[in-house]
């Protein structure tokens, strides 16, 4: 008869978790820079390319403020912020890493936001924007500002499942 195996560890479980945080977070940065690296070589400024005629196009932008041109031209400081709250980020997965799955890649997709944006800031002056909906007047976007949305959406989702667990 097989014997039970003991339960793993919960400090080796948390620290995969927050591993796993810092892979997302450490991969979304790189396709991040990656994709505006690409934009900045491929389109001049202001520069259209459509993809899906009608719905998706490719725009060149650059956006010294926060999310939807707040705090323009604020670029210096947002920096600081996207720096001091990505090391914060790094500092507090080490210390308190995630409990759950879904908490841990949210985590890495704001890394992801964190650092894609304030990489830009540093070292472009300005974050690149790329992503534009045709039909919807919304504005352009980057891989950054997507992870940063796909982490409220999986920190809401874990909520909602923690709320209707025992």
């Amino acid at each position: 008869m097989p014997q039970p195996q003991p339960s793993p560890d919960p400090r080796c479980r948390k620290q995969r978790l927050a591993g796993v945080s810092l892979l997302v977070g450490a991969g979304g940065t790189a396709l991040d820079q990656l994709s505006k690296g690409l934009m900045v070589h491929q389109l001049r400024l202001g520069e259209v390319q459509p993809v899906l005629l009608g719905l998706l196009q490719w725009r060149r932008v650059e956006n010294t403020g926060a999310a939807f041109s707040v705090f323009h031209g604020g670029v210096w400081w947002l920096g600081v912020v996207s720096l001091l709250v990505s090391l914060g980020l790094v500092f507090w997965l080490l210390r308190r890493p995630p409990r759950h799955p879904l908490n841990a890649v949210a985590y890495g997709l704001m890394l992801t936001g964190a650092l894609g944006n304030g990489l830009d800031r540093w070292f472009r002056g300005a974050v690149v924007d790329w992503i534009e909906l045709v039909p919807i007047p919304f504005p352009v976007f980057n891989l950054a500002d997507v992870a940063i949305n796909g982490a409220v959406a999986l920190l809401l989702l874990d909520a909602l499942l923690q709320s209707r667990r025992p």
